[in-house]
């Protein structure tokens, strides 16, 4: 990100004129401010760089000299605000495969630049938060958040795929370029764990790529297994453990273990059918198959604690279509272009809940859900 992009004012008008904070200068006033008691002008350094924390982190001549309070202060300041649910328009590449479950269409490529929207709390209904960048394709890219930036990885334009990605601050509503892929990939899973990003696989790919934020740098860890998800597979977090599942072998569980730098075999499920979404809540993976003959939702759950799979409960679903998932609080929002569903996750209970929440009006190809934490004035 360029210091360009950064503009706030540092310093009353009564004592000297105004100083702009960059990044090159944000300490020195920080440490200006401490040494002069004044904990607004403090108070202010810190939350600009909470607006900008990627950067501040990339930087050790900053982040390596702030106190361990000042780090925790500058991410707490960052993830703090509304939660709202967000949802990024994009195209899935078809299966060649085949999924007689849920049949993809491929969609002529066009150059209108895709939306993200975000739906309002109170009002329930879906606005404009910001559009991709026009050099983010249009189809098979992954995404994911992390640090309250939304990710953008990967993709296919013009029959080839990319290695770049992009991340979006809701601070400052700017979209910047991080460090590349160290090799092109579509139809990826991009995965936040434990401070890290996770690509996972992609479209005859069983390679996985960890990206470190602080050094700004991707790096190989082991491989999928051979045979394993070389495309249409699923990755989520769960306890600060990365889950993968899906492709061919529907009913295979795969979990990376990270000191070890491994992939261990977790117990089957009894599905066979292809899974339209896998996310996580709390010390559960939820997995979602679509029975379109039986107008269902299946529901399964594995629980990293016991290490076993649940459920298997069928929720009658009218006409259900394919879907992604997001989690926000107890609830698992399952979004496509026609409706929100609410899948609601309580100790004494779960289920779809009988409210249906509307699409983004006139939104194209499919929509990647996810959740941001927006202005925290609001």
């Amino acid at each position: 990100m360029s210091s360009g992009e950064l503009d706030s004012r540092f310093g009353s008008a009564a004592a000297e004129p105004p100083q702009r904070i960059t990044p090159e200068n944000c300490y020195e006033l920080l440490t200006r401010a401490k040494r002069d008691g004044s904990e607004g002008d403090r108070d202010r350094i810190l939350r600009y760089m909470s607006d900008h924390y990627l950067q501040v982190l990339q930087s050790p001549a900053l982040f390596g000299r702030l106190t361990a309070r000042e780090r925790d202060q500058i991410l707490v300041q960052r993830m703090e605000g509304r939660k709202v649910l967000a949802a990024a328009e994009t195209c899935e590449v078809p299966d060649r495969g085949g999924n007689r479950d849920s049949p993809q269409r491929a969609e002529p490529e066009d150059s209108t630049r895709r939306r993200v929207f975000c739906l309002d709390p109170d009002s329930q209904r879906w606005e404009v938060l910001t559009v991709l960048p026009e050099e983010v394709p249009a189809k098979g890219s992954g995404m994911c958040t992390l640090y309250n930036y939304l990710f953008v990885a990967g993709g296919l334009s013009r029959s080839k795929a990319s290695d770049r990605v992009f991340c979006f601050n809701p601070r400052t509503g700017l979209w910047s370029r991080v460090r590349s892929l160290t090799e092109p990939r579509c139809q990826l899973r991009l995965v936040s764990v434990d401070g890290f990003l996770y690509a996972v696989g992609g479209e005859c790919l069983f390679t996985v790529e960890r990206y470190d934020p602080r050094a700004d740098r991707w790096s190989h860890v082991a491989p999928l297994p051979k045979g394993a998800f070389a495309v249409a597979h699923e990755a989520a977090s769960c306890a600060g453990q990365l889950f993968v599942s899906g492709g061919s072998l529907f009913y295979r569980l795969l979990r990376f273990d990270s000191r070890r730098d491994e992939w261990e075999e977790s117990p089957f499920n009894e599905s066979r059918r292809r899974s339209t979404d896998m996310v996580a809540h709390r010390n559960l993976v939820f997995r979602f198959d679509v029975d379109r003959e039986r107008a269902a939702v299946s529901v399964h759950r594995y629980s990293t604690v016991l290490k076993a799979w649940f459920g298997g409960a069928s929720f009658p679903v009218e006409n259900p279509q394919p879907f992604r998932c997001a989690v926000l609080g107890d609830r698992i929002y399952c979004v496509n272009r026609n409706h929100v569903l609410q899948f609601e996750v309580l100790e004494e209970r779960e289920g779809f809940l009988p409210e249906v929440l509307p699409a983004p009006a006139e939104a194209r190809g499919t929509l990647v859900p996810f959740v941001l934490t927006l202005d925290r004035d609001k």
